[in-house]
């Protein structure tokens, strides 16, 4: 008799197995399914759109060549400042300005808002007075730093740090000041003296914040260009715009207009490659 004829013995039946499906299919999440065209051309369809219709507004004569030039005119005019090199040289003038401001008044900002962020004192002594000044319009300043350090490069330059020095101040602080204190508390129960809390939790913590800061810096050391090379400039993209205004040249003055944006476009570039550098650890929302 076998064993599964044996009275009094049970024995479960064999696990029968699903016969396996003709065709498998794959899952694809919702992130890497494809949408149509691909992204950089729908990222360039906006900017391409918004030319043309340009275009076809100068050549129906919707928007008079006086009122604003035609953007086979503002090409024409960008090829002849750039054979000439007035254009390159007016970029590297204004770069370096631009650099030069946010490189003072980014460093101003952050050693201020670590003292601020990082201690009481420092947040009484510091905190009140960048309040106050962040309020100020920095072109109200102009007539002052004119006064104080004449019509050359200083008040350019100052213009620009100061303009510069309060997102990154603020950005800071507050980054410093949003550390989960969980992180903290782990780091003293691992033993991490102040100066290891502060170089490994508490910097690395701010550090996106920083860089948001960094990328508010950028746009607004262009703005403070703009208005820093009105103060008898002799040199730069903003003394090219100044002469074009004087001669009613909006081809000139469009140019310099892109050039400003593409200027700041590529600093931008130049940050979200240092997030992307830096924050490789985050996880982070890339749209839906």
């Amino acid at each position: 008799m076998s064993v599964t004829e044996s009275p009094g013995i049970y024995v479960p039946p064999a696990p029968t197995r699903r016969a396996a499906p003709a065709g498998r299919v794959r899952l694809v999440p919702a992130h890497a399914r494809g949408r149509g065209l691909p992204r950089w051309l729908r990222r360039t369809s906006g900017p391409v759109a918004l030319v043309a219709l340009w275009h076809i507004a100068s050549v129906t004569g919707v928007l008079p060549a006086e009122v604003l030039a035609g953007p086979a005119t503002v090409v024409s005019s960008a090829a002849r400042l750039i054979a000439t090199g007035e254009l390159q040289q007016a970029i590297v003038v204004s770069l370096g300005r631009a650099m030069a401001g946010l490189a003072l008044g980014g460093t101003v900002g952050v050693l201020l808002a670590l003292a601020s962020g990082l201690t009481r004192l420092g947040e009484d002594l510091v905190d009140a007075p960048m309040q106050m000044l962040r309020t100020v319009p920095n072109v109200a300043l102009i007539p002052l730093l004119i006064i104080w350090f004449g019509i050359g490069e200083a008040p350019k330059i100052a213009l620009i740090a100061l303009a510069t020095a309060f997102p990154l101040y603020l950005n800071v602080y507050a980054g410093i000041r949003g550390v989960d204190q969980t992180l903290i508390e782990a780091g003293r129960t691992l033993g991490l003296g102040r100066a290891g809390l502060v170089r490994h939790v508490v910097l690395p913590g701010a550090l996106p914040n920083a860089l948001v800061g960094l990328r508010y810096s950028l746009g607004i050391a262009w703005l403070a260009l703009v208005f820093g090379e009105q103060i008898n400039a002799t040199a730069g993209v903003g003394y090219l715009m100044a002469n074009a205004r004087e001669f009613f040249q909006t081809d000139v003055i469009v140019v310099c207009l892109v050039v400003y944006a593409i200027l700041g476009l590529a600093v931008d570039m130049v940050v979200r490659t240092l997030e992307r550098i830096f924050l490789a650890w985050r996880p982070s929302f890339t749209g839906a």
